[in-house]
């Protein structure tokens, strides 16, 4: 025979996570499918839509030279990225993003130091700016400042909960460089 509290316990689990049985196969309730819909798209949802190293990838199409700056980049063309970024920072100087463009396209002129002044105003605005500190990091490496390149991997490490792009490539970097100063 069966106690009162196990039957009593039994009881409480099925309401814990309800299921139904039909021909011995068990279903989740609609109420708990629903809940797990919701807890998969509100992790996934954010990767999906946003290019990794934008906070706000919408911000370009709504701003011109935006725009042009990013196509400068993709072209490798620094000067003209620097000049439409920096047009269209006078409009959003608060924008994390831009700022971090400025600073990426800086550090592949070599103009390290105006480059730091852009990432670290990048990551004032956003201290969790996968991007930024990404690209902060392979700054530092140039300068040969290891150290500083993985405080900021392990700021990446505690940002990116799951695998991320950012932190990928600024492991590897660091890896690369510890490897060839040996």
């Amino acid at each position: 025979m069966v106690s009162l509290a196990v039957r009593e316990e039994r009881r409480l689990s099925r309401r814990v996570i309800p299921v139904r049985t039909v021909g011995g196969t068990r279903y989740a309730s609609p109420a708990l499918r629903i809940v797990m819909f919701l807890l998969a798209v509100f992790f996934a949802a954010p990767a999906v839509n946003a290019e990794p190293y934008e906070d706000n990838p919408s911000a370009s199409a709504n701003d011109d030279d935006y725009a042009a700056g990013k196509a400068a980049i993709e072209k490798k063309n620094w000067p003209e990225a620097i000049q439409r970024l920096q047009k269209a920072a006078l409009r959003d100087p608060d924008s994390a993003d831009l700022n971090n463009y400025l600073g990426y396209s800086h550090r592949n002129l070599k103009q390290l130091d105006l480059s730091l002044k852009y990432y670290y105003r990048a990551l004032a605005l956003n201290p969790r700016h996968r991007g930024a500190h990404e690209y902060i990091g392979e700054a530092f490496l140039l300068m040969g400042e290891v150290e500083n390149a993985e405080r900021h991997l392990a700021a990446l490490r505690d940002i990116c909960l799951l695998p991320c792009d950012e932190l990928d490539i600024l492991e590897k970097a660091v890896k690369a460089y510890r490897a060839k100063a040996k």
